[in-house]
């Protein structure tokens, strides 16, 4: 397994802003996720602490920490031209994915 790919302590996590992946933990609200999460130094908004990256003004998500089990870096794409894949060569009137209305 590559580095990248590995759960960390949360105790690790950066708190830069920058988003990650995080796993929280099981609760009688329902079994463990993972969401797309960053940390904020609080705003008008809201307090210091975890937040999901989906949250917006009026519609704060925030994780206490012993919610947030653990955290990965976000994978990152390989850009590497050959793992790109080839451009399609099928006939030029053939419809692709859908009616064309």
């Amino acid at each position: 397994m590559d580095e990248p790919d590995r759960w960390r302590n949360m105790a690790s996590a950066p708190k830069d802003g920058s988003r990650i992946l995080v796993t929280i933990r099981p609760s009688e609200q329902g079994p463990a996720e993972v969401d797309l999460a960053y940390w904020t130094n609080g705003d008008q908004f809201g307090r210091e602490g975890w937040r999901a990256s989906d949250s917006s003004p009026g519609h704060i998500i925030e994780y206490a920490e012993p919610e947030l089990k653990c955290w990965m870096p976000m994978p990152s794409a390989n850009v590497n031209r050959f793992s790109m894949p080839s451009p399609w060569e099928g006939a030029e009137g053939q419809q692709l994915d859908g009616s064309g209305i």
